[in-house]
């Protein structure tokens, strides 16, 4: 898909009335890899299908299942039986934040096995929800605000007790991060560890230019992004929009922090000295 239609729709999508993460994620797809067609979205549309419907044959009959036995049944068949989890080593790999090639490989960064499971669930009338811990990211199944339960994609599906949270956590966990995590903070996050990711590669700043760009596109995202952008655009040899850049965001932030303005002005007269 061309670069600006994936934007123009990653956009629209982001500002709807109700974002849908799935196609969120599928426009990163796209975005990342220019292989990425409709016929593409449309396999890794069907890749989901078909795990709801193994996990639908695995239900027990007679009722509603419990958020525990939901729970079981999805560690089951997504953890167990398709051996959906992952391992340190995928924090190395950009696939691991794609969401057609976690579907691929099996493997993924927490976020998006998380998000396998919200989608396998939500396919299946499940109460399956995106859970934001610090640092980590799991699931929640049942009611957020009565009774459900916790469990680990990256593990397998591992149940998640208070303790393990607080583990996983490196602390105690405040209530609001026990919430459902609401799309676009969950592709926000997504985005956020691409840009990790690229940045710890200096030879990835595309990577990490694209990533920030389609973070802007977000209707909330934080001011600083755009100073990060600026700073990809300067280690890019674009000198001058990276100035301009600086330029920008010194305004933006020069009623609260004057210091810091004058700083930023300074890295644009620098960076403007750069094509004499």
């Amino acid at each position: 898909m061309e670069e600006t239609a994936v934007r123009r729709r990653f956009a629209a999508e982001a500002r709807s009335e109700r974002p849908d993460l799935a196609t969120l994620c599928l426009l990163v797809c796209a975005q990342a890899d220019p292989a990425f067609d409709e016929k593409a979205r449309e396999d890794t549309l069907r890749g989901l299908d078909r795990l709801a419907d193994r996990v639908g044959a695995r239900l027990p009959g007679g009722g509603e299942p419990s958020p525990r036995e939901w729970a079981s049944v999805l560690a089951e068949v997504l953890g167990t039986r398709c051996g959906l989890h992952g391992r340190a080593s995928d924090y190395d790999r950009l696939e691991s934040s794609l969401l057609h090639a976690v579907l691929r490989r099996r493997r993924g960064l927490p976020i998006l096995l998380s998000v396998v499971w919200t989608e396998v669930g939500r396919r299946l009338g499940a109460p399956v929800y995106g859970v934001a811990l610090p640092g980590h990211f799991v699931v929640g199944v049942g009611d957020p605000h009565g009774h459900h339960v916790l469990a680990d994609p990256f593990h397998g599906g591992v149940p998640v007790t208070g303790d393990d949270a607080e583990r996983l956590a490196g602390g105690p966990v405040p209530p609001r991060a026990l919430e459902p995590a609401a799309p676009l903070d969950v592709v926000g996050r997504v985005l956020g560890n691409i840009r990790t990711w690229a940045a710890a590669r200096p030879e990835q700043t595309a990577v990490g230019l694209w990533a920030t760009d389609l973070a802007l596109l977000l209707p909330r995202h934080p001011a600083r992004l755009r100073l990060e952008r600026a700073q990809l655009l300067v280690q890019r040899g674009d000198f001058l929009a990276g100035a301009d850049g600086l330029d920008a965001y010194a305004e933006l932030v020069e009623a609260v922090d004057p210091e810091a303005a004058g700083k930023i002005r300074h890295q644009a007269r620098a960076t403007r000295a750069l094509l004499n």
